[in-house]
């Protein structure tokens, strides 16, 4: 796909970008995993990332952990990570309110230039998808947001593969980006917590808190730079937990909030009250933190 076409976003493959990439790059690195009682996967990703650190590909790992009570912080910093508590980072903020709020409080304690964002419970954690992310990044000066794109089988208890995962993908987030922002509709996984983007882009964006962070984040991403400046990498098959449909919905809620909040503040919605008909629980309301940039904290990088 033509980088010269300022209507499309690029597409590649992570094996287009080799790891001397990463070794040659004069940009800092740090790359970062919101953790909640992933004790299963974390510590195979953190042993992964420290590795390349070793080897010069990147500069820093971060954890950022949501009091979890399996053992996920022990063994992300036994693996090598720097690991803090959410809500100890900003903490004049109050409590960390999700996954959002963890991305907008990590750039307190993230020192490199390029940043890149991966879920904590990824089985089968390869090199390839930190490569494949930052490699589009650095190969292409004009990009400074890139998406991971991935099959996702779905597995049932008795590890069948049963079809394609992703519900709130295809019911939820791609029939509202589909209705309101179709530019971003060729983007396969627009819920992805895998992403790479530059720290001055990320750094000058409000963040949704919650589930609502990954759509928000791609439709700001596209509100303030365009689809010219984004890009997909392919990083070949991924693996996480399933949830269940009762688990999903707080997360279809949050999406579906977050969009009509962006919605609403271009005028193409009316303004109203969240629905009394929510899901419960703590945290179901999306709110946007501001810039961070705007309110830098003391001991942030900037």
């Amino acid at each position: 796909m033509s980088r010269a076409d300022p209507e499309l976003a690029a597409a590649f493959q992570a094996s287009d970008f080799s790891e001397s990439l990463l070794r040659a790059r004069s940009r800092p690195v740090s790359v970062c995993i919101p953790v909640l009682n992933e004790a299963a996967t974390i510590g195979a990703i953190v042993e992964t990332l420290a590795a390349m650190r070793a080897d010069g590909l990147i500069d820093q790992v971060v954890v950022l952990d949501a009091a979890s009570t399996d053992g996920s912080r022990t063994i992300a910093a036994q693996g090598g990570a720097e690991v803090f508590d959410q809500s100890s980072l900003m903490a004049e903020h109050g409590p960390a309110r999700g996954k959002g709020d963890a991305i907008w409080r990590s750039l307190a304690v993230l020192s490199g230039d390029l940043l890149c964002y991966f879920d904590g419970d990824l089985d089968g954690f390869s090199r390839s998808y930190v490569v494949g992310l930052l490699g589009a990044l650095l190969a292409n000066p004009d990009v400074e947001f890139v998406k991971a794109a991935f099959s996702r089988p779905f597995r049932d208890e008795r590890g069948r593969v049963a079809g394609e995962a992703g519900r709130v993908t295809e019911e939820m987030a791609r029939p509202m980006l589909e209705r309101f922002y179709p530019a971003l509709c060729r983007f396969r996984q627009p819920l992805s917590g895998q992403f790479a983007v530059s720290r001055k882009l990320l750094g000058s964006l409000p963040l949704s808190t919650g589930y609502g962070v990954d759509v928000g984040l791609l439709i700001d991403v596209y509100r303030a730079v365009g689809i010219g400046r984004m890009a997909e990498v392919d990083i070949g098959r991924l693996q996480n937990a399933h949830q269940t449909l009762t688990q999903l919905e707080p997360m279809a809620y949050q999406v579906g909030l977050a969009v009509r909040q962006r919605l609403e503040s271009e005028g193409r919605l009316a303004a109203s009250e969240p629905s009394p008909g929510g899901p419960a629980g703590p945290y179901m309301d999306v709110i946007a933190r501001p810039p961070f940039d705007a309110v830098r904290a003391p001991g942030a990088r900037r």
